[in-house]
């Protein structure tokens, strides 16, 4: 579980690199709330899938 937890803060992180790459690029910025929003869904999906393939590829 500490695993899985860990990819998802590595998923979060490299979501707003990227995020931030995008919004240096272009001069477009999002709101603070649709950055939460979209880091918070991330996170709960790197999380999610990284325990359910935890038993696949290491089981």
């Amino acid at each position: 579980m500490k695993a899985s937890v860990l990819w998802g803060l590595v998923g979060v992180l490299a979501f707003l690199v990227a995020l931030q790459g995008y919004e240096l690029a272009t001069g477009y910025r999002y709101s603070p709330a649709v950055k939460a929003g979209a880091a918070l869904a991330v996170g709960v999906g790197a999380t999610g899938l990284s325990y359910l393939a935890e038993g696949r590829l290491f089981g």
